[in-house]
């Protein structure tokens, strides 16, 4: 191990930093496995489950300008607490709910567009939080490190998740509440070393700063844009309980195992660009990463074996880890700190808009041309979409480094 990397290991504010994101990457995972086969076991409508991603996305798009700016004017990880607290108690409300047996579509409808509100504060403000407390020459490490925490607790949240289900919901949501509120207490220990924040009230050009800011570079642009509609084609997330219950016929522990199957290849990924991170000819090897997870959504949609499935799944995590480290890294060390929790606000809507967006296109697809159809569909539009954008975008197709 290299003594840049072993020293960002021994940094105390990264490893609680790091800490939390395994707590509340965990939660999130166990929660939304849970309520993904909550709400397909009540109603069997594999529309209803693109319609929780596409509930749990609308914050985004409403409270998109504000996040970013409550982000560069307020302590970071006073909000990101208050975030935490926040998805501990929707944990919470279902507890009583499943305890109960009171849990309805409704009210997953209510509970995802609360976690969802909560978690578009969360996200630019916990990315906007990472430059400030790992200096600069470690900070391609750290966002590879801080990815490897979300995809380490996903790899083992949603497969305990889905074996806790059998046990009943109940079993699901509490260890989710407690999650959440064991990483607002690491969060709070964080040092403060945020720069001047912005003053005066929000106006609308304040709030629009970000986009234009990210319009102003098209590298930037490109990049983020690039995942946008790469993975809201390629996205089949929303889709797994299907596969799990109805194609590869098997349970609950089988929807876990499938969740968490793209996120060995991430954390995989993750500790070979922690230890060796990409330095030259990042904007080829981001397209290609992106091509390959085209590739491997093509294949997971035509496969009826589990054990294919998983595997290809693996290796899809792995190319969604480089493209997604590459991005990272890039949009954040080139944004000024004053600017970063607004240009991350935006980010957060469009990795939003991949994913839980993604999520929706992927249930209407499904319920028009059939589960199997709109995952391969949507593999082929990621393909298109990756050649039309090294058109689009040659200078981010061509650079070499990050910064």
């Amino acid at each position: 191990m290299t003594a840049e990397a072993t020293s960002l290991l021994r940094h105390r504010p990264f490893l609680a930093f790091w800490l939390a994101r395994v707590c509340t990457a965990s939660a999130f995972q166990m929660i939304t496995v849970a309520i993904g086969w909550h709400i397909y076991e009540l109603t069997h409508n594999v529309l209803d489950l693109g319609l929780v991603g596409l509930v749990e996305f609308t914050p985004r798009v409403l409270f998109m300008l504000h996040t970013g700016h409550v982000a560069d004017r307020y302590d970071r990880r006073r909000i990101a607490s208050l975030c935490q607290i926040g998805q501990g108690l929707i944990a919470v409300a279902l507890v009583v709910g499943a305890s109960t047996d009171n849990v309805t579509r409704e009210m997953i409808f209510v509970m995802a567009f609360l976690l969802g509100t909560a978690r578009a504060f969360e996200m630019p403000t916990t990315q906007a939080l990472l430059p400030n407390i790992v200096p600069t020459a470690l900070f391609p490490r750290a966002v590879a490190a801080s990815a490897s925490a979300m995809q380490a607790a996903t790899i083992a949240a949603p497969a305990f998740g889905g074996f806790l289900y059998a046990f009943g919901a109940f079993w699901v949501y509490t260890p989710t509440a407690v999650l959440y509120f064991i990483a607002c207490t690491l969060v709070l220990t964080l040092p403060s070393r945020q720069a001047p924040a912005a003053q005066g009230k929000a106006t609308l050009e304040s709030l629009l700063a970000g986009i234009r800011f990210i319009r102003s570079r098209p590298d930037i642009f490109g990049a983020i844009s690039l995942d946008l509609f790469a993975v809201l084609l390629g996205g089949a997330t929303a889709l797994l309980p299907v596969f799990a219950k109805d194609i590869l016929l098997t349970g609950p522990w089988g929807l876990g195992l499938l969740r968490s199957a793209p996120a060995v290849g991430a954390l995989l990924m993750s500790f070979w660009l922690a230890r060796f991170p990409i330095e030259r000819n990042v904007g080829r090897i981001m397209f290609a990463a992106v091509g390959v997870f085209g590739v491997t959504t093509i294949a997971f949609g035509l496969s009826t074996s589990f054990w294919f499935s998983l595997a290809v799944l693996v290796v899809l995590g792995a190319a969604d880890m480089i493209s997604m480290v590459i991005r990272g890294a890039f949009v954040q060390l080139e944004t000024p700190d004053e600017m970063r929790g607004r240009v991350s606000a935006v980010n957060g809507l469009f990795i939003g808009a991949s994913n839980q967006l993604g999520e929706f296109e992927s249930g209407l697809t499904a319920h028009w041309l059939g589960t199997v159809p709109a995952v391969v569909l949507g593999g082929v539009g990621t393909l298109v979409v990756t050649g039309a954008w090294m058109k689009l975008f040659p200078t981010l197709a061509k650079r070499d480094k990050l910064h």
